[in-house]
């Protein structure tokens, strides 16, 4: 009997093998994760967010629809009044610190003419040629938030009237001040745009008529400047908004001259701004795809006029103008995970959302500072994924999209992204060794709630983050639930390109 003892516990663990084996060929999708090779690499900072320019200043920005009873379409109020945001406020620190490192972008459409008044007794109001005044304690709220959290500092410059010469031609008197005053508090900008969108000049404060040739002769002043003030920053750009001819002609005009190429991506327009998404499309496979198609434009270009040179997309949301009003429920998680998939395996180095905590589009209640679904799902991403990309094998299916990455500080482990945006269907995907499970969902897909695992997110009662524990799956397959985001930890994946 004791010689049998070893034969009986081999066919024991062939016959569970085989019942493994035989349960991964029978599900939809299996995956290799030991072989599954490095196609990417991205910045620790990947995963980026914006404070806008304004809420720093405070004055009007995108009205949250849920401070008015405006029905939905273009709302002739699209914009509300705010004070200044706190950035020393315990709770925004606490939850921005939790997604670092990151980068915090301090730019957007208002930064473009907004005057920093480098005094103490800043002016009452701003001076000719600009729209708004950042004062020395501002910009000092930045850079101290910066540091607390570990963002270092992405900016813009003012462009407006009130920067140019007599012959219309930008000066760098503005810039050079706000660059000495950051040095003198010890503080750093990491990276800098020339503008804000230069492909939408007449709402950005640029002169009428700004086309690219007088972009390329500013851009040529900008970039001569910092290399001469500041040659440790990035220089970025162009920033543009769009994918026609203005957006090429702008990149052409300094494709060559920058550091990295950036860019910026919104699917739509808000309803305040006159869009026509509505939520049922939310997690169509056809709008998912459009932050790859906006990618592809840059690309080409990239290719072809700055071949080797990083992208950046340095802000992007839901939908312009603010987003809509699922753009701060578990239905925009789909949009915001998808796109750091894709983005990621495609080789962009950084993405950053728009906003922290601004409108129905930040990852943070404006006024509250709660978490909304969006948040959560950066929390996990930031938890789970390292910054080397992996090919899965498999190529994005209607319904179900899959990414991965290495494990974050699990030596040859492996993160999963997989993604059911179908609303009706299960779906079901095989992996041969075990994991720990990290389901996403909602029972009311737009009521602005998200479950884990079944468990409902929100901060605990001492106002601190809760714990994030996985589920642990045994090898085999794995249901998906319709309309539901997974991630998948397999620390046993033993895959070479994350040792």
């Amino acid at each position: 009997m004791t010689n049998l003892l070893p034969c009986l516990a081999r066919t024991v663990a062939l016959i569970s093998a085989a019942s493994i084996g035989a349960e991964i060929r029978a599900a939809e999708l299996s995956l290799n994760v030991a072989d599954m090779p490095r196609v990417a690499t991205v910045d620790p900072r990947f995963q980026s967010y914006n404070i806008e320019m304004v809420e720093v200043t405070g004055g009007r920005f995108w009205r949250p629809y849920a401070s008015t009873d405006a029905p939905a379409g273009p709302n002739p109020d699209l914009f509300a009044e705010r004070a200044p945001i706190d950035l020393g406020d315990a709770r925004l620190r606490r939850l921005a610190a939790a997604l670092s490192p990151a980068y915090l972008r301090v730019s957007g459409t208002w930064a473009n003419s907004t005057f920093f008044a480098d005094s103490d007794t800043p002016p009452s109001a701003p001076p000719a040629g600009f729209k708004g005044t950042l004062t020395r304690q501002q910009w000092r709220g930045v850079i101290d938030f910066s540091r607390a959290v570990d963002a270092p500092v992405v900016t813009s410059f003012a462009i407006s009237a009130g920067t140019r010469n007599t012959k219309g031609v930008w000066i760098p008197e503005q810039a050079q001040h706000l660059l000495a005053y950051t040095r003198s508090i010890n503080g750093r900008i990491a990276a800098a745009e020339f503008m804000n969108e230069p492909d939408l000049p007449a709402i950005g404060g640029a002169p009428d008529g700004y086309d690219a040739s007088a972009y390329a002769r500013d851009f040529a002043a900008f970039r001569a400047f910092i290399k001469q003030a500041a040659p440790d920053v990035t220089i970025l750009g162009p920033g543009t908004a769009g994918t026609g001819a203005d957006a090429e002609a702008l990149f052409a005009a300094s494709a060559q001259d920058v550091d990295a190429i950036s860019y910026h991506h919104y699917g739509a327009l808000s309803a305040r701004c006159g869009g026509d998404r509505t939520p049922e499309a939310a997690l169509a496979d056809g709008w998912l795809a459009r932050s790859e198609n906006t990618f592809a434009f840059y690309r080409l270009l990239r290719d072809r006029l700055a071949p080797g040179k990083p992208l950046w997309l340095t802000e992007t949301a839901e939908a312009a103008c603010g987003g809509n009003r699922w753009a701060a429920t578990f239905l925009d998680s789909f949009r915001y995970l998808d796109q750091l998939g894709r983005l990621a395996k495609a080789g962009v180095q950084v993405v950053m959302h728009n906003t922290l905590a601004a409108s129905d589009y930040g990852l943070l209640d404006e006024r509250t500072h709660e978490p909304r679904p969006n948040y959560w799902a950066a929390l996990l991403w930031r938890r789970l994924m390292a910054t080397t990309v992996l090919d899965t094998g498999t190529a994005l299916q209607p319904g179900i999209h899959l990414y991965a990455h290495c494990a974050r500080d699990i030596p040859s482990g492996v993160a999963l992204l997989v993604i059911n945006n179908d609303r009706e269907k299960p779906h079901e995907l095989a992996l041969p060794a075990a994991s720990q499970r990290y389901t996403l969902a909602s029972k009311h897909l737009g009521d602005g709630t998200v479950q884990l695992n079944g468990r409902t997110l929100t901060l605990d009662s001492e106002d601190q983050l809760p714990s994030l524990p996985g589920e642990a799956i045994p090898a085999g397959t794995i249901t998906l639930a319709p309309a539901t985001i997974t991630f998948l930890v397999v620390a046993e994946a033993h895959n070479a390109d994350c040792r």
